[in-house]
C-alpha cells in the first residue's frame, strides 16, 4: 500500500513520465539505461579529446553521453536549462562522476570549475546548469568546486544556430579570472553540459592557461557527433 505522500505527491520519471518505483530517483531504471553512453572513459584517446587537438592543450577530455536532436539526452538537457530542474543536473553530474572515477587521467584533478554563464542569464534561469553538474561530480569524486573565480565578463547571444566560425567569434575574450594565484599549479576539471564545436570551452581554457603551471581537463554530459 502506498504511503500518504506517494498518493498525493506521486513522483514521475523526468524522461518518460512513468511513475517511479521504490529505489528510483528522477529517472526510471529503463531511461537511465536508455541514455546513449559514450564509454569514452574506457578509451586511451577519444573524439572529445580530438576536438581540442591543435586548438588548446588539455590533459584529458570526455563526455558521458551522445547528443542528438531527438531523444532522452536532449530532453534532459532542455529540462535542466529551461524547466527549473537543478536537481536533475546533480543527478546527471553523478553519472559523469561515476565514469570519471574509473578514468585514470582524471585521478589527480585538484579543482572542479563549472563553465560560467553571464550573471544576467543566471538570474533569469535561477542557477548555472554547469554548476549543478559540478555538484553531482563533487559528490562522487570528492574534489572541491571553484565557482565564480573564472567568470563570464561579456554576455553573448546563444550559440545554438551559429555556424562554427560564428561560434568562435561570439565567444572571443568573454572570460576573465578574479584570482589567478588560487589556480596556480592546479589540475582543473572544466565542466559543461554539452559540446558541439567546443568554441566556448576553448575560450574558457585559453583564459585559464594564463595561470602559471595550470593543467586543464574537460568533461561534458553530452557530445554532439560530427
Amino acid at each position: 500500500m502506498k504511503n500518504t505522500f506517494e498518493l498525493f505527491f506521486p513522483t514521475f520519471c523526468e524522461s518518460c513520465g512513468k511513475h517511479l518505483v521504490k529505489g528510483e530517483f528522477m529517472l526510471c531504471t529503463h531511461c537511465r539505461f536508455d541514455i546513449p553512453k559514450t564509454n569514452f572513459h574506457k578509451e586511451t584517446e577519444n573524439p572529445v579529446e580530438e576536438v581540442f587537438w591543435g586548438r588548446v592543450p588539455v590533459q584529458a577530455a570526455t563526455s558521458y553521453s551522445f547528443y542528438s536532436k531527438f531523444g532522452i539526452v536532449k530532453n534532459l538537457l532542455h529540462k535542466l536549462k529551461y524547466k527549473s530542474k537543478p536537481e536533475l543536473g546533480i543527478l546527471m553530474g553523478n553519472f559523469m562522476g561515476d565514469n570519471l572515477l574509473q578514468d585514470v587521467k582524471f585521478q589527480d584533478v585538484d579543482l572542479i570549475i563549472p563553465l560560467p554563464i553571464h550573471s544576467k542569464r543566471e538570474r533569469e534561469r535561477g542557477y548555472n546548469q554547469s554548476l549543478m553538474l559540478a555538484y553531482g561530480i563533487n559528490e562522487v569524486l570528492g574534489k572541491p568546486i571553484e565557482n565564480n573565480n573564472l567568470y563570464r565578463a561579456i554576455e553573448t547571444k546563444t550559440q545554438t544556430r551559429k555556424k562554427r566560425d560564428e561560434r568562435w567569434q561570439n565567444v572571443q575574450n568573454i572570460f576573465d579570472i578574479k584570482n589567478m594565484e588560487r589556480l596556480e599549479n592546479k589540475h582543473i576539471l572544466l565542466i559543461d553540459d554539452v559540446l558541439t564545436t567546443g568554441a566556448t570551452l576553448e575560450a574558457a581554457a585559453e583564459t585559464l592557461l594564463k595561470v602559471k603551471g595550470i593543467k586543464i581537463s574537460i568533461a561534458v554530459f553530452a557530445f554532439t557527433k560530427g
